[in-house]
């Protein structure tokens, strides 16, 4: 397994505590020993992971290790199916789209479908080229758009996973429209009348992550970042050394609670002790239960009552018959002519018109306080 460097200390201690655990199966009573060890693993972990500086939280939502959008959507999403193509150019394999069954897990009897748009990195060398290492190409954002009509005439929910460093900046994309393909995506996500959710698991980087970030709800995993620039880019345009990346990861507020406190994003989703790498299982738990919170938040007006008796049944004095089990609450997406979907598409507009103005005014504040000093 890889560590990073602030890691080491914690790898060191648990390599011990496996050596133990070893000499134990062969005989040997250690279990004091082995309980003491745990316990220290277990505080150092806690105390390495509460005092993260902000570069250090990048060098993690950039771990090897950490789930990418693919692993959470196969551990959630079992009967996902994906689908291809732009109908213009080709298929770009640095975002993956498709349709599952929600809840997530629920194939047997799933209230509705939803659609699932993601980045995906890869593992292996040639996985990381065949997708880019995450970074879209316009064809990408364009198989999104044509996927993201479709959910919406068939009023199918979206929950977009964001991870990457950015769009693809070289010359075949700027050919194909780079800038164009993101812009219009940006613009088709602010017309959508069904409910968005995004989901920021790894690097959320410039303007190939909003692109498929305008959502009803923007979510954060806790080890995650998202920002209008990567540090190391920043750090080159502003001071013209890209190794003031770390100076640059703090000024840039780039870390979930730093956005939350901003109102850029509306929730953080906590990870497992250590990271989402150290336990995948317990990330898709987490990632799960966040999903199925806000999803019915976001859907629960169009809530349909159960079966059961009615009122004026309860009231009569008559024996009542045996009423049937209740069946469980289901979750519908609103039709495109109701208040619900309007409001989806007026809410997201108006999130994102605040976020731009709060922005414009600390920018404008920021400006007069220079000028008064000089």
């Amino acid at each position: 397994m890889d560590h990073l460097d602030f890691e080491k200390p914690i790898a060191t201690l648990e390599k011990k505590l496996a050596d133990l655990r070893e000499l134990e199966e062969q005989g040997v009573d250690l279990k004091s020993e082995i309980s003491a060890l745990e316990k220290k693993v277990k505080q150092l972990i806690e105390e390495t992971y509460k005092t993260l500086t902000p570069w250090q939280r990048v060098l993690l939502s950039r771990h090897p290790n950490r789930p990418y959008s693919r692993d959470y959507i196969e551990a959630l999403f079992p009967d996902f199916k994906e689908l291809h193509g732009d109908r213009t150019f080709g298929d770009d394999e640095a975002i993956m789209t498709g349709v599952a069954s929600w809840p997530p897990g629920n194939t047997e009897n799933p209230d509705f479908s939803v659609l699932l748009i993601g980045h995906q990195k890869g593992r292996t060398t040639k996985q990381k080229m065949a997708r880019n290492f995450g970074m879209a190409r316009p064809e990408g954002y364009r198989k999104s758009m044509r996927l993201m009509g479709m959910a919406e005439r068939f009023r199918m929910p979206i929950i977009t996973f964001i991870d990457t460093p950015g769009a693809y900046p070289g010359i075949d994309a700027e050919e194909r429209g780079q800038a164009q393909a993101i812009a219009e995506s940006i613009q088709h996500m602010f017309s959508l009348t069904v409910p968005v959710i995004a989901v920021v698991l790894g690097e959320g980087g410039s303007g190939g992550a909003l692109a498929i970030g305008v959502a009803n709800r923007v979510l954060m995993l806790e080890y995650s970042y998202y920002s209008v620039i990567a540090p190391e880019s920043c750090a080159s345009i502003l001071w013209s050394d890209s190794s003031l990346a770390e100076r640059a990861a703090t000024v840039l507020k780039m870390n979930p609670s730093d956005l939350l406190g901003l109102g850029v994003i509306d929730g953080i989703i906590p990870e497992p002790l250590g990271g989402a790498h150290r336990d995948w299982d317990g990330a898709f738990a987490l990632l799960k239960s966040a999903l199925v919170r806000n999803m019915t938040e976001l859907l629960s007006p169009q809530l349909k009552p159960s079966a059961g008796k009615s009122p004026a049944a309860s009231k009569s004095k008559t024996t009542p018959k045996p009423v049937k089990t209740k069946k469980p609450q289901r979750l519908a997406p609103p039709p495109k002519d109701s208040r619900l979907a309007q409001n989806l598409a007026i809410q997201r507009f108006e999130k994102f018109r605040a976020m731009g103005e709060s922005a414009l005014a600390r920018t404008d504040n920021g400006n007069s306080n220079g000028k008064s000093k000089k």
